[in-house]
């Protein structure tokens, strides 16, 4: 049985790909509008899976010019096998998107299921097969990994850190994270750094990838560097960088995630000493805590920020902050920070 899934996020179509294959269905994927259309007129899959917020691209001309917004237009599909073919193929809309009226949008069209991320690769073999009534003998081996409802890519610079990199904690955090890329940007050094990230990669190219620089360039240098190479990636929704000697809790990125999305702040980092203001308020200190090892941004900060070369080799932290108030002014660069435990 043929299923097609349309995803504009490639993180998102090789989970689906890899779960579905698992349980014994031929994948096809797709992830533009145009290319899911000719897709399913050319292959008349057995069941469609496909998220709503999708771009839809200036070039795309639909064959009867519907568009419902350049938001929402993976409803375009729904309405292309329903309305225009009126072809009683299963459809599943798999989205983030809780807004009520789109989702009764997508019902009202012909929609069977709504998959809401996150949600565990267990869960969607589990109502692919009810949809389908294809009862497979297989089973997944990795059933209780989650499809995040964002995607987001994460640099971690190193530097002679053989020693400090936790491969056990990484592998298993993006084996049951499947929304979250890692970019670790080796800054020349003189251990086995790069063989042991090359090692980590294997069996993982679409999760983890490697920034290796030619001559050693600094913490700061090598952050940017790899902050400005995730951007250039289209199916990030956030970016982000993080200490190697996960002196953060990798988990503490879904927090920050969180804390960031349907939010207008524009820059999230997280702060060790908010944990402990009350008794920081005793001893009359300072709470901020710029030089906490995590944070996470949207790619707007990332292009007005990031595109110059730090003039401190360590100090990045503090030199966004001034970057964004040279861009936003003060009052609003207050606005778009939030520290979060």
């Amino acid at each position: 049985m043929k299923i097609l899934t349309v995803d504009d996020q490639e993180l998102v179509l090789l989970s689906l790909e890899k779960c579905l294959t698992d349980l014994g269905y031929e994948v096809i994927t797709s992830s533009t509008i145009e290319d899911a259309i000719k897709m399913y007129d050319l292959t008349l899959p057995d069941l469609v899976i496909v998220d709503i917020n999708m771009p839809l691209n200036a070039s795309c001309s639909l064959e009867d010019n519907h568009k419902f917004s350049n938001n929402f237009s993976g409803l375009d599909i729904i309405h292309h096998i329903k309305v225009i073919k009126q072809q009683n193929i299963p459809v599943m809309i798999l989205s983030g998107n809780i807004e009520e009226q789109i989702i009764k949008k997508g019902f009202e069209l012909g929609a069977v299921d709504y998959l809401k991320k996150p949600i565990s690769l267990g869960e969607i073999g589990a109502r692919v097969k009810k949809v389908l009534g294809f009862d497979s003998i297989c089973e997944l081996d990795n059933r209780n990994a989650y499809i995040q409802n964002s995607v987001v890519g994460v640099v971690i610079s190193c530097c002679n850190d053989e020693k400090n990199l936790l491969i056990d904690t990484y592998e298993n955090f993006i084996k049951y994270n499947l929304g979250y890329h890692f970019c670790f940007v080796c800054d020349e050094g003189k251990d086995t750094t790069l063989q042991v990230l090359n090692n980590l990669r294997k069996g993982n190219e679409s999760r983890i990838s490697i920034y290796n620089c030619e001559t050693t360039v600094g913490k700061a240098e090598a952050v940017r560097l790899g902050m400005l190479h995730l951007a250039k990636e289209q199916q990030f929704d956030y970016l982000g960088f993080l200490d190697i000697d996960l002196t953060t809790n990798l988990e503490d990125i879904k927090t920050l995630v969180a804390a960031i999305k349907n939010s207008n702040y524009k820059i999230v980092t997280g702060s060790r000493i908010r944990r402990v203001e009350a008794k920081m308020k005793k001893l009359n200190m300072d709470k901020n805590d710029n030089q906490c090892g995590i944070k996470i941004m949207t790619k707007e900060i990332v292009e007005k920020t990031f595109q110059k070369e730090f003039l401190a080799k360590s100090l990045l932290n503090v030199e966004i902050f001034i970057r964004m108030k040279k861009e936003y002014g003060m009052e609003k660069t207050k606005m778009y920070i939030l520290e979060k435990p």
